[in-house]
């Protein structure tokens, strides 16, 4: 059966992504469907896999430099003070990576909760009226790929 990953990646290869911010080495970087930190985004892998350790040595390097760099867009476009990384894979079993923004502006009570602690309910899902600039800002900050050997 094809989980939710899947079928987010078919649509990131047929180009019907609205999410979709980027095309990366490993895959595809795109904003997450609620936005419950101004920036959320997540790294899939194409070709989709179960999990990190189903990848060959030189793809889990992609996809770890791939999530490395797509921090560091994040860092530059939302002034984020630092970023949460995330990979689980209980729900949809398939590789992929949260990435979380975080903010000196976050409320005193939400700073120090972990995301899934945070108030899911409330989230704004993503529009591309209302995060599309953002959208725009991380892809412009993604950092040009490192030269071989750095």
């Amino acid at each position: 059966m094809a989980s939710a990953i899947h079928r987010m990646v078919e649509r990131c290869r047929a180009g019907d992504f609205p999410q979709l911010i980027q095309a990366m080495d490993s895959g595809w970087l795109i904003m997450a469907e609620q936005q419950v930190l101004p920036g959320y985004c997540l790294l899939l892998p194409d070709p989709v896999v179960p999990h990190l350790n189903a990848l060959p040595a030189a793809a889990r390097s992609r996809f770890l430099a791939d999530m490395a760099r797509a921090g560091d867009a994040l860092l530059a476009a939302t002034g984020a003070v630092r970023i949460n990384y995330a990979i689980f894979g209980n729900v949809e079993p398939a590789l992929h990576a949260h990435l979380f923004p975080r903010t000196a502006q976050e409320p005193d009570a939400e700073r120090l909760r972990q995301p899934w602690a945070l108030d899911w309910r409330h989230a704004p899902p993503y529009a591309q009226a209302t995060h599309g600039e953002l959208k725009r800002r991380i892809a412009a900050a993604l950092p040009k790929r490192p030269l071989s050997g750095e």
